[in-house]
């Protein structure tokens, strides 16, 4: 016959330290050219621009963004996708 017994356990608690990796700089010459144009409009003064100039700009910003993260690609998996694959990998190997 099997018992349960509740008992606390340090597993939940545990902190797991994570890295965090630095972005690696975008090398297509399109890349960098967009990276530059978002550095010249951080630099810009705001405060003497009208409401519909920045409203201009935080859309070429974000368009820009959206640019950059489509041309860097790149494949991002979870920390439970891969316990999840590794747990597989080990039952079926």
């Amino acid at each position: 016959m099997l018992f349960f017994i509740p008992t606390q356990s340090d597993a939940g608690t545990a902190i797991v330290p994570v890295s965090k990796t630095v972005e690696d700089a975008p090398e297509s010459p399109e890349a960098i050219a967009l990276q530059i144009r978002l550095d010249e409009i951080k630099a810009m003064d705001f405060s003497t621009m009208s409401s519909t100039e920045r409203k201009q700009l935080r859309k070429e910003v974000r368009d820009i963004k959206s640019e950059l993260r489509e041309i860097g690609g790149g494949v991002y998996i979870s920390v439970g996708a891969i316990l999840i694959i590794i747990l597989l990998l080990v039952i079926l190997l």
